[in-house]
């Protein structure tokens, strides 16, 4: 399969690139790592007109701690990200999601943090070749009235597999979005539009400039499955926070539960999330009530398109939350 033909706009910094931006709009796309956005051009799912390269902006790329936040620039890679001390004492979930994301001979040396959680949803359905989706009718992604994933859906049912969107929302991540004369700063959990063919609430002249996490006195961690270690996406993941109380240090003060790779975005379970709030951190027995709760929620958004049944995937969003949140309990 080939790349459609296309401009390269190679700016020499961020203000150059905000000015592509502003000037092509819908007719550009970001090309950072490309590990994403190069395939789905070859498989003819996307044909932009310009390509604006982040390969020269080495100002979005850091990891430092300020302001009692890590920040991050959206072109850092993964590797720098896996790397970090910084990130595995303060920000554990991330560093295991990035450890898991694709291969480690390409995706953690070419693939890039914005990249990871810009990735468009995905639908075993949708994500295949020209020649694959011209034998049938058009679904919801493609133009058409079909959602192939859900018989008689309405909407578009794609799935956000971003193993990095779950671990940081986990985090209580926040994002800058940036565009020619200003930016925003956005909760990462009011990003996601819920809308599986345009999942990001991001206009298309801004640019992913900065992720925020807070620094807390806090234990996370973060699991996945999927059928290989390495190149496959997740079928199902979950991230977890588990911040303890000042005066009682094993009693749980506040708790954040993800739910990745079911839904057109990961699932924020605040309701289950706040049935754990003055548990134990050894309270086993709350942590499973708590897996299943969140199994019951996420089981209501998955669909047949990730190549997995949904009696198992639902299954395994339990045993994903379970071992999360074990994990962090432990430290």
């Amino acid at each position: 399969m080939r790349l459609p033909r296309f401009d390269y706009l190679g700016p020499d910094n961020l203000e150059g690139a905000l000015d592509l931006l502003a000037t092509h709009r819908d007719d550009a796309k970001i090309l950072a790592g490309g590990t994403d956005l190069l395939v789905r051009m070859k498989k003819g799912l996307l044909k932009p007109k310009n390509l604006i390269s982040l390969k020269a902006l080495n100002e979005l790329s850091y990891i430092k701690e300020e302001d009692k936040c890590i920040k991050i620039g959206a072109r850092t890679s993964l590797a720098d990200i896996i790397a970090s001390r910084l990130i595995q004492n303060k920000a554990y979930a991330l560093f295991q999601a990035c450890e898991k994301i694709g291969a480690v001979t390409i995706q953690h040396y070419k693939g890039t943090i914005g990249g990871n959680i810009l990735q468009d949803n995905r639908c075993h359905h949708y994500n295949q070749s020209d020649f694959h989706r011209s034998g049938r009718q058009p679904c919801h992604k493609d133009g058409g009235k079909i959602c192939y994933a859900r018989e008689e859906a309405d909407r578009c049912n794609s799935t956000c597999q971003s193993d990095g969107a779950t671990a940081l929302m986990a985090l209580d991540a926040r994002i800058i979005l940036a565009r020619k004369g200003g930016e925003r700063t956005v909760d990462l959990t009011n990003f996601y539009t819920t809308d599986g063919i345009m999942p990001f609430a991001m206009e298309s002249h801004e640019l992913l400039k900065e992720i925020i996490i807070p620094v807390q006195k806090a234990q996370s961690a973060y699991q996945r499955l999927a059928y290989r270690s390495a190149i496959d996406y997740p079928i199902v993941c979950a991230g977890v926070l588990l911040k303890t109380s000042d005066t009682q240090k094993d009693e749980i003060d506040e708790a954040r539960i993800i739910v990745g790779a079911m839904g057109r975005s990961p699932l924020f379970l605040a309701q289950v999330s706040s049935s754990l709030k003055g548990k134990k951190l050894n309270d086993t027995n709350a942590f499973k009530k708590a897996a299943d709760a969140s199994m019951d929620n996420a089981s209501t958004f998955a669909v047949h398109n990730v190549g997995s049944t949904l009696e198992y995937r639902c299954a395994m969003v339990s045993q994903m939350v379970f071992q999360a949140l074990e994990q962090a309990a432990k430290g």
